[in-house]
């Protein structure tokens, strides 16, 4: 039950990351309410996962996959380029954070 909490943990935070991006700094409102909810409740789930998976995992994963999760949709949705740094980085990301979780982390 816990990795399915974190894993709505980093949809919300996902879809908020996202929306911060059509709040225009925060001068747009509904994708500023969006923001602000989705970070609250990527919050409340991932408190709530750590009652299950540890800190140093959870944590790991929920930056790593949310990290990834949002330089692909700058790629794919939002018109950002991918060049060979960012196509290694996103890739060492996803790596360490298997790495960590391989490594008895939880």
């Amino acid at each position: 039950m816990g990795y399915a909490t974190l894993m709505a943990a980093i949809a919300a935070e996902v879809a908020a990351t996202t929306a911060m991006k059509y709040s225009h700094g925060f001068t747009k409102l509904w994708p500023t309410v969006g923001t602000w909810v989705g970070y609250v409740i990527s919050f409340v789930l991932l408190a709530q996962t750590l009652k299950t998976v540890s800190v140093g995992t959870a944590y790991a994963i929920w930056a790593g996959v949310g990290t990834a999760a949002i330089a692909a949709i700058g790629i794919v949705w939002l018109g950002e380029g991918l060049n060979a740094a960012k196509a290694a980085g996103i890739v060492l990301i996803i790596v360490g954070v298997v790495v960590l979780h391989l490594g008895g982390g939880h």
